[in-house]
């Protein structure tokens, strides 16, 4: 049974600091904290900042059992890659046939398109508060996005996305800045809070279809097939994916942290990220408002190239095209054609004035959280299938864990439309 908490083989990369171990490690670290990091987008800066302004640190107790799920998800997708040598949508593909490969391919698509227009759209007001027009922002950006996936090779495009999730220490000195209580934040992160209308059931949706959404297990294991991860390397691309998971989530904590302690405390209304930032300044000052502000810009840049880069990966792995970001236009046209087209369609958007960019970037975790659970019934039909995964199929634990998170997703969110179509019966329904 394969189980990381006890397994042996997952403790022993650590107990050995060879200088060859040291450098199998620095070669295949990458896949892990990239994936997990670009989670915390536009998106998802705009879906933790509002959850936390909000309701406070009462939505902080999400946390830990969302990095439980994450991280089982995120390794299981890493290990597929690994032991079979190919991405998810190939395998969905050869399991599944191609009819149900296209309505998947189609459903993702449009997640992701909504995804990757909030990514611009988080560039765009994010450079706003530095008083840069999103008319220059937006097109220099797409510019350069474009550039550095078309023109450049993976091992180039990794290091970028790595030096990339340095800045993520921004939120955290954010949040130490902003001076929360410690003892009421701990307590918080430990004691659940439910509430019965459908709003916070909508943002408990958010919270983990921006921390696990779907575009991440197909990105994760396209990215570990393509770095050429084997089973006899996978002890140290686990410590890379666990490592990643848990930065991600440290820093949407802190995140939420820094607006719970000010935004939430004083009663003020956000409607986005970057409104966030700017209600920062008059509470803890010109600094933390900046900090928070270039992170957001960071992350909606970052994410900018990655979401509609595993968009290309995911769909061309699923129509059987090729792909890869060390190919080229004429190697695999079809990839790097939906890449181009999908960037140009996000940030052509963002161009259009008075265009609803909040509702599309709160709305797309949403779908994001109710499109996870079939993605996920894939995943955990194939990761349990012996003839293709061998002695790597899941353990009971990890089975537990992901069929957990799928009915929690499907219950959350039925009960979330039912109450949004009559609106306080849940709670009605609950107070008998």
């Amino acid at each position: 049974m394969f189980n990381f908490i006890s397994s042996y083989r997952f403790l022993k990369p650590l107990k050995s600091f060879s200088p060859r171990n040291i450098m199998i490690f620095l070669a295949i670290i990458g896949p892990g904290i990239i994936t997990a990091n670009v989670d915390n987008d536009a998106g998802g800066i705009t879906t933790y900042s509002l959850a936390a302004a909000n309701y406070g640190y009462s939505i902080l107790w999400m946390m830990i059992p969302t990095t439980i799920a994450l991280v089982v998800i995120q390794e299981m997708c890493a290990r597929m890659g690994a032991v079979t040598g190919k991405g998810l949508s190939d395998l969905i593909r050869e399991s599944f046939g191609v009819k149900v490969t296209f309505y998947v391919m189609i459903a993702l698509l449009l997640t992701n398109m909504g995804n990757s227009i909030s990514e611009f759209a988080g560039i765009a007001a994010s450079l706003e508060i530095f008083g840069v027009s999103k008319y220059i922002s937006v097109p220099v950006c797409a510019i350069l996005v474009w550039l550095l996936i078309v023109k450049g090779s993976y091992k180039v495009v990794e290091k970028v996305f790595l030096v990339a999730c340095l800045v993520y220490i921004a939120y955290p000195i954010a949040a130490f800045m902003a001076g929360p209580d410690w003892p009421v934040v701990l307590k918080a992160t430990v004691t659940p809070t439910f509430k019965t209308d459908s709003a916070y059931l909508m943002t408990l949706i958010g919270i983990v279809g921006t921390t696990i959404a779907p575009w991440m297990q197909f990105y994760q294991q396209a990215a570990v097939v393509e770095k050429g991860i084997t089973v006899d390397q996978y002890n140290f691309s686990r410590i890379d994916v666990i490592f990643g998971c848990i930065m991600a989530i440290v820093v949407a904590f802190f995140m939420m942290v820094a607006c719970a302690s000010t935004i939430h405390l004083h009663g003020l209304k956000v409607e986005t990220a970057a409104d966030a930032a700017l209600a920062l300044k008059p509470l803890v000052g010109q600094h933390a408002s900046a900090l928070f502000a270039f992170g957001l810009f960071n992350a909606s840049l970052f994410a900018a190239c990655i979401l509609p880069l595993s968009t290309a990966y995911y769909i061309c792995e699923g129509m059987g095209w090729e792909s890869g970001v060390d190919k080229d236009f004429e190697q695999a046209p079809q990839f790097f054609w939906l890449f181009t087209i999908i960037i140009i369609i996000s940030a052509g958007l963002i161009l259009i004035p008075n265009a609803p960019l909040m509702a599309i970037m709160f709305l797309s975790q949403v779908v994001n959280g109710a499109v996870l659970p079939f993605v996920l019934m894939f995943m955990i039909k194939l990761i349990n299938d012996k003839n293709l995964m061998g002695s790597y199929v899941n353990g009971p634990l990890f089975n537990i864990i992901a069929w957990i998170t799928v009915v929690i997703m499907i219950v959350l969110t039925i009960i979330m439309t039912i109450d949004m179509a009559v609106p306080g019966i849940t709670k009605r329904l609950l107070s008998f």
